[in-house]
């Protein structure tokens, strides 16, 4: 969709194009940094006076941006983190949209304010990203222009931002459940490479189980990741042995 026609559509057609292309995504094998780059380039087409779009996710692994279509727009969420102040930040905090029409002269963030004109970004809209109780992060615009969004562009930021917020939590946990199964998978696997050491131990030494596993133990250090290396020496001998 061309940005300049956006503007003419009205506000539910504007949107549906963008959520029927977001619930598209959510039955697809994308991953949350293609699905994220995809939120940042829609609400860049769907919110005529942005220069730049992106997406800025707060969680437990810290603070950091994905989906920015815009160099300056990486930059400014950058300083927001290093600085620790900024629009992003107080959308997410806030759970609120935050707009800021003229960074010259909004006294909310001066540090960030100030580096971020000299990127040549002169206002911002932020949304937040809210999934049932769990805030993930923010949803934000920039303009190279004082005022250059609209209420309607705030409508659009905010609907877009509740919008992604599902997606974002969706694909985020869907990556959490496919880890969680590879973890489980490996535990598994270390699990029956020691219960075969033991075996051969057992029927080597002619001991019994509780011995077997304190000479496995005693090989390793009693440390986890070093106990399936100890299982797998004796397993390889064992092997070996059989050639």
């Amino acid at each position: 969709m061309h940005r300049d026609a956006a503007r003419s559509l009205p506000l539910a057609d504007e949107l549906s194009v963008v959520f029927a292309r977001m619930s598209g995504l959510l039955l697809s094998e994308e991953t949350v940094a293609t699905a994220l780059g995809l939120v940042g380039s829609l609400v860049h087409e769907t919110v005529p006076g942005a220069v730049g779009a992106g997406v800025s996710i707060v969680d437990a692994a810290g603070r950091r941006s994905s989906g920015s279509t815009d160099p300056r727009v990486e930059r400014a969420d950058e300083l927001q983190y290093e600085l620790d102040e900024g629009p992003c930040l107080a959308a997410a905090a806030g759970r609120t949209l935050v707009t800021v029409d003229d960074l010259g002269a909004d006294p909310r963030w001066p540090r960030w304010a100030a580096a971020a004109r000299d990127l040549g970004l002169l206002s911002v809209m932020s949304a937040p990203l809210v999934a049932g109780d769990r805030t993930l992060g923010a949803l934000k615009v920039y303009g190279a222009e004082a005022g250059a969004f609209t209420v309607r562009d705030a409508q659009v930021l905010s609907l877009s931002a509740a919008q992604a917020a599902l997606l974002v939590a969706h694909v985020t946990a869907r990556e959490r459940a496919r880890r969680a199964s590879d973890e489980l998978r490996q535990a598994m696997a270390a699990r029956d490479v020691v219960s075969t050491a033991k075996g051969v131990l057992m029927g080597r030494h002619g001991i019994g189980e509780e011995t077997a596993l304190a000479m496995l133990l005693s090989r390793s250090g009693g440390e986890g990741g070093t106990l399936r290396q100890a299982a797998r020496a004796v397993v390889d001998s064992a092997v070996r042995r059989l050639r």
